[in-house]
């Protein structure tokens, strides 16, 4: 999951002013690259194998099902020829329908859900699919400008063979009012990359009076990459 320097027009830079944590975040000075050892290449290999079916659905995870608009997101996990990517492991993170991480920096008044807790993981199969069912996040508050909120996503890591080949994005949904004022999805330069960010609202993935459903194909290189990011909580 190397990122091919024709691609990284797509991805956010690491200092982005408006984005204000990046200027703590962001280095101050050129990277070092530490050439990799043949062990750090090939593994260990990150949890592929305790996968079960059942994690992909985050509305069966408690005794209840939460509260929210049920969705189904799938896609496909591609290289920079369309072909497919199996044995990718997946795993999401999002907030409930309120807009609240269960985690204890979120502390904005909006409530948890006590069948929620926003995780889940899946495999891509032989054609690079995944799948996940879950419930629409709400957006937040994030106090990086005055009246700033985050737009509704999902947060995804990919990971390869080996700790080295984690990639971090995120996933939108159509149509939002808020990417006009997201400093962090205005980030990436390129508009036409910030829109292979947003999902394709699909009515066949759409299941009859049970979820709606999105398309959201991950390309891992090339001209058409999907655009990455550092890891955060954002």
């Amino acid at each position: 999951m190397t990122i091919a320097p024709a691609s990284l027009a797509a991805h956010p830079p690491h200092l982005f002013p408006d984005y204000a944590s990046t200027r703590k975040r962001a280095p101050a000075k050129p990277l070092v690259l530490i050439p990799a050892t043949l062990t750090e290449l090939s593994g260990p290999v990150y949890g592929h194998e305790t996968v079960s079916g059942d994690e992909g659905d985050l509305t069966r995870q408690h005794a209840g099902e939460p509260l929210g608009e049920r969705i189904i997101v799938t896609g496909r996990v591609l290289d920079e020829e369309g072909r497919p990517v199996p044995n990718t492991l997946l795993e999401i993170w999002q907030a409930n329908a309120a807009g609240r991480y269960v985690h204890l920096r979120d502390q904005h008044p909006a409530p948890l859900d006590p069948n929620f807790t926003g995780a889940g993981r899946a495999v891509t199969d032989q054609d690079g699919r995944y799948r996940f069912t879950t419930v629409k996040p709400g957006a937040y508050p994030w106090r990086n400008h005055p009246n700033a909120w985050r737009p509704a996503h999902i947060h995804f890591s990919l990971f390869g063979p080996s700790f080295l080949s984690r990639l971090v994005t995120q996933m939108y949904f159509p149509g939002d009012p808020l990417f006009a004022f997201d400093p962090i999805f205005n980030a990436i330069p390129d508009a036409r990359a910030r829109e292979r960010l947003v999902a394709r609202f699909d009515l066949a993935t759409t299941e009859p009076e049970w979820a709606l459903g999105y398309q959201f194909d991950i390309v891992l290189r090339g001209r058409d990459a999907t655009p990455i990011e550092e890891p955060h909580d954002d």
